[in-house]
C-alpha cells in the first residue's frame, strides 16, 4: 500500500518522485501539506515516465486513514425542511402542507443565520475503500446511506475564523456516512438521545474515495453535485449549495471545540434522499454508487455480516 498521484490512466508512487521519498502514506503527505503539495505539483508538470504504473494494475484502497473524523448532521435545507414539514405541533397544526414547508424553510434560514452546526465524531475504524463491501451488521434492520462531501484538513487549526477556514483545507473526497437508523436512539435511555457508536461506527460504515482532489482543483466547494445511485436508480441528487452551514462555517465551529489535525476528515452532511425517505434500506446484494463533481465515483456492494463460528 502506498500514497500515489493519479493522472488519467496512470499512477505515480509519491515516495518515488524527486524530493518526496519520505511520503510513503497519505497521512505523511497531509502532515507536511504545504511543502508536499507544492513539490508534487512541480514534479507532475513533467512526471518521470519510468515511475508510471497503469491504473488498471493497482487496487485503490481508502485514500486516507485519518486520526479524527467529524460529521455534521441535519445540514441540507431541503432535506431538513421536508422532514420538519411532516411533523405537526400546536403552531403548525392548522397550516396547510405548503405553509408548513414554507415555515420549515424559514426556520432553516434562521438557523443558518444564528445557529451552530450539529457535529459529532465517527471512529476511524469505520473507514473502508471506494470499491469494497459495505458489511451489513447482523441484527440491524435499517442500514441507510448518506452520501457526503468529505473535507480533508491540511494543517493544525484551532479557533480559525470562517473567513480563513478554507485555507486549512488540503482537499476533498467522496464519503458515505452509512448509518443504522434503528440504532440511533436508545429505547431504554431516551433522555440521553443519540447513540452514534451503535449507529455509525460499524466496520465499513465510512467508504472513502476513490481519491482526494487537492483543494486547488475545487473552485467552490459549495457548487458541487452530489449523486447517489442504488442499483442504478438515483436516490440522492443535490448541490452542496443547499448546505445550511457551508464548509467554512463547519470548520470554524468544530475548531472552536477541538484542535483539527492534518489528515482529519469532516463529513459535511447529506442531502435529501436517504433510505429513510423512501423507507427502503440497504440489503445484501445492493450496489451503491456515489459521485461528487470532480471527485470520482465509488462503487460498493452490500454483503451480510459473516456468521462467526
Amino acid at each position: 500500500m502506498f500514497a500515489c498521484v493519479i493522472r488519467g490512466e496512470h499512477v505515480w508512487e509519491i515516495a518515488r518522485l524527486p524530493g518526496l521519498a519520505a511520503f510513503r502514506d497519505t497521512l505523511a503527505v497531509f502532515e507536511a501539506w504545504d511543502y508536499a503539495d507544492g513539490q508534487i505539483a512541480a514534479v507532475m508538470q513533467d512526471p518521470p515516465p519510468d515511475c508510471a504504473i497503469p491504473l488498471a494494475d493497482v487496487r485503490l484502497e481508502a485514500p486516507l486513514r485519518p486520526r479524527q473524523i467529524f460529521c455534521t448532521g441535519a445540514n441540507y435545507r431541503r432535506h431538513v425542511a421536508e422532514l420538519t414539514a411532516k411533523q405537526t405541533d400546536p403552531v403548525t397544526a392548522g397550516m396547510s402542507s405548503d405553509e408548513r414547508v414554507a415555515a420549515a424553510y424559514a426556520m432553516m434560514d434562521e438557523r443558518a443565520r444564528n445557529g451552530v452546526p450539529y457535529a459529532f465524531v465517527k471512529l476511524p475504524s469505520a473507514v473502508t475503500g471506494p470499491y469494497d463491501h459495505i458489511v451489513l451488521p447482523a441484527g440491524v434492520e435499517e442500514p441507510d446511506w448518506e452520501l457526503e462531501l468529505g473535507v480533508v484538513i491540511g494543517r493544525p487549526v484551532r479557533r480559525i475564523s470562517r473567513e480563513n477556514a478554507l485555507s486549512a483545507v488540503a482537499g476533498y473526497v467522496v464519503a458515505n456516512d452509512i448509518s443504522s437508523r434503528d440504532r440511533i436512539y436508545r429505547a431504554d435511555m431516551k433522555v440521553i438521545g443519540t447513540d452514534w457508536l451503535a449507529s455509525k461506527c460499524q466496520e465499513s460504515f465510512l467508504p472513502l474515495g476513490p481519491f482526494i482532489a487537492p483543494a486547488r482543483f475545487v473552485v467552490d466547494p459549495q457548487d458541487l453535485r452530489i449523486e447517489l445511485k442504488l442499483n442504478g436508480q438515483t436516490m440522492q441528487d443535490e448541490s452542496t449549495a443547499d448546505m445550511i452551514f457551508d464548509v467554512a462555517r463547519q470548520i470554524e465551529y468544530i475548531s472552536s471545540l477541538v484542535r483539527l489535525l492534518p489528515g482529519d476528515i469532516i463529513c459535511t452532511g447529506s442531502p435529501a434522499g436517504n433510505g429513510t425517505h423512501y423507507q427502503r434500506f440497504l440489503r445484501p446484494g445492493d450496489v451503491v454508487e456515489g459521485t461528487i463533481t470532480g471527485l470520482g465515483t465509488q462503487r460498493l456492494t452490500c454483503i451480510a455480516e459473516p456468521v462467526q463460528p
